[in-house]
């Protein structure tokens, strides 16, 4: 597809807090790098949300016929306890209280990683870099900052010196935040403290003799800093300087600030045109937490095993909720707003669905189908806006509503064309898949284990428990879950 208005599209930049047209470095093509997870536990519904956001990103500068090199990296070492530069790394803790190895972990954690996210539809990035197969790189970066002065070794840990560096720089440009500011409101360090400064980070660690994972380097065995890890795996394959960097709110600071500051020092050059971040997801109005209970895992929306929604939803029903908010926008998740979701969901599959019938008029339109596609680029090109997009959408099933009922007309070119483009918006831009096998979805299917929900209620009540749990058992070991409700009984399928 050839680029379509590319001097329109406009992104919010997080470094300048502006709206602005983006221009890529070299006409035609992309680079964006995000932060990948640390795959320590079963990847969050928060996390997906973020990298949900930019698969959408991803696709859409694809529809618009970029070039784009989508690196996102696995962070498997060095992201200690508190995003802190002293404790327990992730990875390690979780092996020591698995009793594996660390590599183990890591490959349990990747592995339902990739499987949440093809559930979710999302597009694997062009290459997927690990930070334990970049350890020499990483080293590289830390040899050159030292060689700048920006950067000082005690007892084996190398540590950013970021008073030097906002000497001659702006450490805090990305979160607006002041040096002096930060110094004020900061404990004195301890005499134990190896840091100069209590806003110094660490480039590199020295492993303790119980730190399992660890690797040589000139300073002595030791693992790198969580913050080095990006700087040198996004500038490795995107260059020194490159168009779009992406992640989460969470990650602004002191993720990203540190990124830029270890580019700079290195580089003598900024390291990303255009930051770019995802807002965060809460869950009946409050922060998702475990230790409050106020959590869930995508495999239990999926399969309904779960307190906090009264049925299973669908990966397509999720995605397309997720949709319906702007990227930089907090959404909170309920299941009054899925329900909402999956019923506008069939909605929208069931109008794409009945285009393909749609009767025609030789050469008569009421729906301005031109016009219609321009407010869609329009959409999407003002920060990706998927809210706005998807009001658009359903402007067009309303009106192949009224073509289906015989109060509006279409042209057979206006049809073909209509077709085309509501299929690119809802599948190629918004990852959405075509309706699933889930509640709703099947008349006859709905018959049949509606029947037998109605049997096994007369079973429960003449207390015949044994027929009542046998078809709930044998539909389960088809994959058809029951869930018993104030409301009744309703079902889904895993």
């Amino acid at each position: 597809m050839q680029l379509y208005d590319q001097q329109t599209l406009k992104v919010t930049n997080s470094l300048t807090g502006k709206k602005e047209v983006f221009k890529p470095i070299k006409d035609g093509y992309v680079g964006m790098y995000v932060c990948g997870p640390t795959v320590y536990s079963n990847v969050h519904l928060g996390n997906c949300r973020t990298f949900m956001s930019f698969d959408m990103i991803f696709r859409y500068l694809k529809h618009l016929g970029f070039k784009v090199r989508y690196v996102r990296n696995i962070t498997d070492a060095g992201h200690l306890e508190n995003d802190a530069d002293e404790g327990e790394d992730k990875i390690a803790k979780k092996a020591k209280l698995e009793q594996i190895e660390p590599m183990e972990v890591v490959q349990r954690y990747t592995v339902d990683f990739h499987e949440t996210l093809q559930k979710f539809n999302l597009l694997p990035p062009s290459i997927e870099p690990t930070a334990t197969g970049h350890i020499i790189e990483q080293i590289e970066i830390i040899k050159s900052i030292l060689e700048k002065g920006f950067a000082y070794e005690v007892n084996g840990s190398v540590y950013f010196d970021v008073v030097k560096f906002n000497a001659t720089n702006d450490y805090g440009k990305l979160s607006g935040r002041k040096l002096e500011d930060m110094i004020a409101n900061t404990r004195e360090l301890t005499a134990q403290d190896d840091k100069r400064n209590p806003q110094d980070f660490a480039l590199w660690k020295k492993a303790e003799p119980q730190h399992i994972m660890r690797w040589p380097s000139p300073w002595g065995d030791g693992f790198p800093g969580w913050h080095l890890e990006c700087t040198a795996m996004s500038t490795k394959y995107l260059g020194e300087t490159f168009d779009i960097h992406g992640g989460g709110m969470d990650l602004k600071f002191p993720h990203h600030e540190c990124e830029i500051a270890q580019a700079e020092a290195c580089n003598n050059t900024s390291p990303v045109n255009y930051w770019l971040h995802a807002n965060m997801l809460t869950l009946n109005g409050k922060k998702m937490s475990k230790s409050t209970d106020n959590n869930i895992y995508p495999s239990e929306i999926f399969n309904g095993n779960n307190t906090i929604l009264s049925k299973a939803f669908s990966p397509s029903v999720v995605r397309f909720f997720m949709m319906q908010a702007h990227y930089t926008s907090i959404l909170d998740l309920s299941d009054e707003a899925l329900l909402a979701s999956e019923k506008g969901y069939q909605k929208l599959m069931e109008a794409i669905k009945n285009l393909e019938s749609l009767p025609t008029a030789q050469n008569t339109t009421n729906f301005n189908v031109e016009a219609w596609k321009q407010e869609c680029y329009d959409a999407m090109n003002d920060d990706f806006n998927t809210p706005i997009l998807i009001a658009k959408l359903f402007d067009a099933v309303k009106r192949i509503n009224l073509i289906k009922d015989g109060k509006e007309t279409i042209s057979e070119a206006d049809k073909k064309k209509l077709t085309n483009l509501v299929a690119s918006f809802t599948f190629d831009v918004l990852g959405l898949e075509e309706q699933q096998a889930t509640e709703g979805s099947s008349n006859a299917l709905d018959g049949v284990v509606n029947l037998l929900i109605n049997l096994r209620n007369e079973a429960r009540a003449n207390k015949d428990f044994a027929t009542s749990d046998k078809i709930r058992d044998e539909l389960l070991a088809m994959g058809i879950q029951l869930k018993d409700g104030k409301d009744g009984t309703t079902f889904s399928i895993n």
